[in-house]
Formats: C-alpha cells, sequence, structure tokens
C-alpha cells in the first residue's frame, strides 16, 4: 500500500467508520482527555510509567464505550489493557 492509499484508506476511517463506530472525534477525544487529566492528577509524581500507559488506555477504551455502549470490541480491549496493567504492577512488587 503506497501513501496515497494509506491516507486514502485513514480517511475513510477518521470520515465514516470510526465516526459510525465511536461518534464524533472531538466529543471523545474530549472525554478521553478528561480521564487521562483524571489519571494524571491522583497517580504518583514523575516520568510516566508502561503501567500508566495501560490503564490510560484503558480510559481510552471506557470513554468511547461512553458512545457506543453496544461495541464489544471496546470491552475486550478493556479487559486486555487492565490485564496488562495489573500484570505491570504485580511485577514491580
Amino acid at each position: 500500500m503506497n501513501r496515497k492509499e494509506l491516507l486514502d484508506a485513514a480517511a475513510i476511517c477518521i470520515t465514516k467508520d470510526r465516526a459510525a463506530t465511536h461518534g464524533d472525534a472531538e466529543n471523545n477525544f474530549a472525554a478521553i482527555a478528561g480521564g487521562w487529566n483524571w489519571w494524571m492528577a491522583i497517580r504518583q509524581e514523575g516520568a510516566l510509567t508502561a503501567h500508566d500507559v495501560a490503564m490510560m488506555m484503558s480510559i481510552f477504551k471506557t470513554a468511547r464505550t461512553a458512545s457506543n455502549a453496544a461495541h464489544i470490541d471496546n470491552y475486550i480491549d478493556n479487559a486486555g489493557y487492565t490485564a496488562i496493567a495489573g500484570d505491570i504492577a504485580q511485577r514491580k512488587e
């Protein structure tokens, strides 16, 4: 796939597929930002860790679920991200 084909595929995703599945991108991103800001406010100080990223991706999927509760992928991905976060946290102890 060349650059133009990649960009054309991306355009379809962000204007049709993703919008139909996840709702308005700006509203969705605002919800995700709210969740990530909350996480950043309650976590320990310092640089972001792999655990933080896994938890923030879980928050990302939770926010996406708000606009389409029937999209099962969000639940599957969320379970995966929290499992990874739990695994990382256990290895740190």
